[in-house]
Order: C-alpha cells, then sequence, then structure tokens
C-alpha cells in the first residue's frame, strides 16, 4: 500500500491541508499527517514532524507557507520520497530550488487534482 505524508495536515475541514488528507485516504493510501499541535487529523494520529514518521514516504503533500517548509525540506531530503507535491501558494522559487538541490523530486501543482479528485468533493 502506498504511503502519503500530508505537511500541514489541518483539523479543519475547510481547509485543504484537511482536505488532502481525505483525498489520499479515499485513494487507498496510509496517509500520515503531519501537524505539531494535533494528536490527530480526520481520525488518523499525527506526526509532530517528518523525522517522526514511521517510515519512507511515496508521496508527500505541502501545504505549507514557504518560508517554514524551507526550513523542512532537509528533513524531507533525509527521509526521501518518490514524490514532492508543492501545491499552490508553498511553491516559491526559492523553495523549488531549494529542494530540487536536496535532490527532491518537485511536482508544482494540486496533489488533490493529481489523484483525480476535486476539493470541492471533500
Amino acid at each position: 500500500m502506498k504511503t502519503a505524508a500530508v505537511l500541514g495536515a489541518s483539523t479543519d475541514p475547510s481547509k485543504f491541508g484537511h482536505k488532502a488528507v481525505l483525498a489520499y485516504v479515499r485513494q487507498g493510501y496510509t496517509v500520515w499527517p503531519v501537524n505539531p499541535r494535533e494528536a490527530t487529523v480526520a481520525g488518523l494520529v499525527a506526526f509532530p514532524d517528518v523525522a517522526s514518521l514511521p517510515g519512507r514516504p511515496d508521496v508527500v503533500s505541502v501545504y505549507l507557507p514557504p518560508k517554514i517548509l524551507l526550513g523542512v525540506l532537509p528533513a524531507l531530503a533525509a527521509r526521501g520520497c518518490d514524490e514532492l507535491w508543492l501545491n499552490p501558494g508553498t511553491d516559491s522559487e526559492e523553495v523549488v530550488k531549494a529542494a530540487e538541490a536536496l535532490g527532491l523530486p518537485v511536482i508544482r501543482a494540486c496533489s488533490i487534482v493529481g489523484l483525480g479528485l476535486s476539493p470541492s468533493q471533500l
């Protein structure tokens, strides 16, 4: 079973960080929400940071502001992933350059749409 880490996972159902968790679950992924302030997101155990994940995620979907994401990228590179989805608003040129320099496989697009779903469906 494929795994997906959602960085910036939210307990607020109106936020894309919550909708992405639901989208990956709906598509059959094992989902690891990452949120340092929440114990659970959408009924799933949340992890405080990338280093706490139980393994290497196949996919990482990001919903963090670029300034915060820049500090997380080294931990992401250390953990690794097959796809790093930089959702709209997270994909500043500085973030993209830093991620690519670390060897991360960047995809600049909405991960929910990439799963074949619409955020309005969630």
